[in-house]
């Protein structure tokens, strides 16, 4: 069960670790767009996902200076809404191509709304 006080440190965390991706980001890239991805997948494709498949993503990105911050999927895994920084929608099309993963929609989310 989740309490009030833990909703609002992971809160407090994410935004934290998006504000530190985007720093590093911008001092990579000169600058950075946050954007939310959204992508199909058929049933079981992210069954046995592994550490070394994440790492191969996290490489395939770089050449395209696009930084994947964090995933979150459906229960029965077919969709995911993944936040990126990246220097605009065009680089985070080529590294999905490059990892040959789906894309449905991209959305600049430049925004933070704190629940505060």
């Amino acid at each position: 069960m989740t309490t009030p006080i833990k909703t609002a440190l992971l809160a407090a965390g994410l935004a934290l670790a998006g504000a530190a991706a985007i720093a590093a980001t911008q001092a990579n890239t000169g600058t950075a767009h946050r954007y939310l991805v959204q992508r199909s997948f058929p049933k079981g494709a992210l069954d046995g996902l592994d550490a070394a498949q994440k790492a191969e993503v996290n490489r395939n990105n770089a050449k395209y200076g696009v930084t994947w911050v964090m995933s979150f999927a459906t229960p029965d895994k077919t969709k995911t809404y993944c936040i990126y920084l990246s220097p605009s929608e065009a680089a985070i099309r080529s590294a999905a191509a490059a990892n040959r993963l789906p894309v449905d929609a991209i959305t600049e989310v430049p925004v933070t709304l704190d629940p505060q």
